[in-house]
């Protein structure tokens, strides 16, 4: 382990943070809420620890070796979601404790969505602005991290996708270089944003509202300037349907997209079959939910039935987490089952969160090829994506990540039952934490201000290890990594 180039980056990565506090200060001036001070002071704070890291070791110029990379990703989230707590913290509002500041840090950064925070349309323009920017910083992070980083340790959902994928999909890196493939994704994902705030604008958003909407949007994180959500707007029907088309293109892989920019065909995506396979299961989504607020008459009209059931089985089935109403009151079945499709989440190499739709796809394959093999035990079935078998190695990954993935999620719900929380809250929280979802069910339905301060660190490590995809930050916690 090479500590010393684990401080250099870790002291430049927190000084390059420290920077973001500065446009959260030209707007507390252009807005005049007085916050600017918290700001000024959170980034001296962050800028002179990034500095104590960096100069002692300023001079060393060493490669990173695979246990560095696992260190300095989860340094990366943490630390950095550590020190974005900094402005809650130290400001006079909304006057968070040290736990609800690093928890709203961390769900922005890993762009859950869950908030301690009520209120929030009488919150300094600044701290909002804030809030809506780390989210975008963070989306930006994931897919830097999905397909530049995590499959160079090995791990991730874009590891298991380019194993399996055909054609252009399965060279190592989208361009010749990491830096090429990071410029790249950095221009889809900034002419999203832009294009998504031009749109929100023009239906009616203020300019205010549609940069943090925007932001909050392409990240597929949730957060929002107004209690309220895009129920705020719900008067006009249209900010809805664009933000639909938002969620859904942000929770696509984003290799995809620049595929399709490259070769200006639409070909990639309907080529791809984790792509098809996302569409089937949020359009049939849609359609249940739709069609049981229609029946059970939630709604007055046909039309607002099917733009809210749409609307949130898009949201919570990318995991964004906006609401556009109070789901967690409808009728039946349907509050479960929309958090059941968080479990799903998006596609690999997305802003999305959950378990991927790839690896969705596969334990369903796996599955059914068990089966065939009961009727059929001396036969040889391969599973086949895109018509291409896949290697056993992929599978089996896939297998391990699920049932690492189901014991974390048993151990958390019991650890929050133990402080209190029902079981409906618990396991709403948990599933809303470890899919980077945001909005639970029962006591977390529309904030997580009422849990006690030891469920929100529980729910910050389920954030983590949702965002890292599970291995990333476990395999720091085995004896192994750190043996010599």
């Amino acid at each position: 382990m090479q500590f010393t180039v684990v401080q250099r980056i870790l002291g430049l990565l927190l000084a390059l943070f420290s920077t973001t506090m500065l446009p959260p200060v030209a707007v507390s001036l252009l807005f005049g809420d007085g916050f600017y001070e918290s700001f000024l002071l959170a980034f001296g704070l962050t800028l002179a620890t990034g500095f104590v890291l960096w100069l002692p070791v300023r001079n060393i110029r060493r490669d990173l070796r695979l246990r560095d990379g696992f260190l300095v990703v989860v340094l990366f989230w943490s630390v950095l979601g550590t020190f974005g707590a900094l402005p809650f913290a130290v400001g006079g509002e909304p006057n968070l404790s040290v736990t609800d500041a690093v928890f709203e840090s961390i769900s922005g950064l890993t762009t859950t969505g869950a908030t301690v925070i009520t209120g929030l349309d009488n919150l300094p323009p600044s701290l909002l602005y804030y809030r809506q920017q780390l989210q975008w910083l963070g989306g930006m992070g994931i897919i830097v991290l999905a397909v530049a980083v995590l499959p160079m340790l090995g791990v991730g959902g874009m590891q298991l996708y380019r194993a399996e994928t055909p054609g252009p999909m399965k060279d190592n890196k989208l361009t010749p270089r990491i830096t090429e493939t990071a410029k790249a994704l950095w221009y889809i994902y900034l002419g999203l944003t832009v294009a998504c705030m031009l749109a929100y604008w023009v239906a009616g958003m203020s300019f205010f509202d549609a940069v943090g909407h925007a932001f909050s949007t392409v990240a597929i994180g949730g957060f929002s300037t107004h209690d309220a959500s895009m129920g705020f707007f719900q008067d006009k029907p249209l900010i809805e349907m664009i933000a639909i088309i938002f969620m859904l293109a942000s929770g696509v892989n984003f290799a995809l997209h620049f595929l399709a920019w490259r070769s200006l065909n639409l070909r990639p995506y309907l080529q791809d079959a984790e792509f098809r396979t996302y569409a089937i299961v949020l359009g049939s989504l849609a359609l249940v939910t739709s069609s049981y607020l229609y029946l059970a008459e939630v709604f007055p009209e046909t039309s607002q039935a099917v733009l809210h059931g749409v609307f949130q089985a898009v949201s919570i089935g990318t995991t964004a987490g906006f609401t556009s109403a109070d789901y967690s009151q409808w009728p039946g079945f349907l509050p479960v089952a929309l958090l059941f499709a968080s479990f799903v989440g998006g596609c690999a190499g997305s802003t999305g969160g959950g378990m991927k739709v790839i690896r969705f796809l596969l334990l369903i394959k796996q599955g059914l090829r068990e089966i065939l093999r009961l009727i059929h035990p001396h036969a040889i079935i391969t599973i086949k994506i895109g018509g291409k078998p896949l290697p056993s190695r992929v599978v089996e990954s896939v297998w391990g990540f699920f049932a690492t993935y189901v014991a974390i999620f048993a151990f958390l719900l019991l650890l929050l039952m133990f402080t209190g929380l029902d079981q409906v809250t618990a396991f709403s929280a948990v599933a809303a934490s470890i899919n980077n979802l945001g909005p639970g069910l029962g006591e977390v339905a529309t904030h997580y201000g009422n849990i006690s301060d030891f469920a929100k660190w529980l729910l910050c490590f389920a954030m983590l290890v949702g965002r890292l995809e599970i291995f990333t930050l476990l395999v720091l916690l085995t004896p192994a990594f750190w043996r010599k």
